[in-house]
């Protein structure tokens, strides 16, 4: 099953291509993501990502209720495949500790 992971935009630049990319807070984990399926986000918002592609833009309460989620089953931690540009506290999104 695939899954699609609500990250925080925290960067929007466009690539050597001309491709609008961003930088996305999943948890703590900062990753690279592909914005050109959704314009309309600004920095700061939350946005759907699966596979490296923004698909859609979410409201920061789903974000917070899927990571309180994911800790509950304790999936975070597959979140980090290695590629982490750069680790953030969680409560850099705004979720307090131990839920929503």
């Amino acid at each position: 099953m695939c899954l699609a992971i609500p990250g925080k935009l925290i960067e929007i630049s466009e690539n050597a291509e001309g491709v609008r990319m961003g930088k996305a807070n999943f948890g703590g984990i900062v990753k690279q993501v592909c914005l050109e399926y959704t314009p309309e986000v600004n920095v700061g918002d939350y946005v759907l990502v699966h596979v490296g592609f923004a698909l859609s833009k979410v409201d920061e309460d789903v974000a917070a209720r899927t990571y309180a989620l994911l800790a509950e089953m304790k999936q975070l931690d597959e979140l980090n495949d290695g590629e982490t540009e750069l680790e953030v506290p969680l409560s850099a999104l705004g979720a307090k500790p131990g839920g929503p």
